[in-house]
């Protein structure tokens, strides 16, 4: 993972951590961030909407980056 997002994601799994989603409900952090449940707070939500724009963000540039390599030859 980039170091980018790796703040972003702790902060995630911290919010879900303490979410009635994982303590109550007892379902993992992939079932939570999944979907939308009403038992995750909006701040996790908001947090894993900008941790996935974070991700989708370096996979573009990625792909940006990679693409010019190959037409460069």
């Amino acid at each position: 993972m980039s170091k980018s997002c790796k703040g972003l994601a702790t902060e995630l799994v911290k919010c879900l951590s303490e979410s009635d989603c994982v303590k109550v409900e007892k379902r993992s952090y992939r079932e939570c961030i999944g979907e939308k449940s009403p038992c995750i707070p909006s701040d996790c939500v908001g947090l894993r909407e900008t941790y996935f724009n974070c991700k989708r963000g370096q996979a573009s540039v990625y792909l940006f980056f990679s693409s010019w390599f190959l037409l460069s030859y």
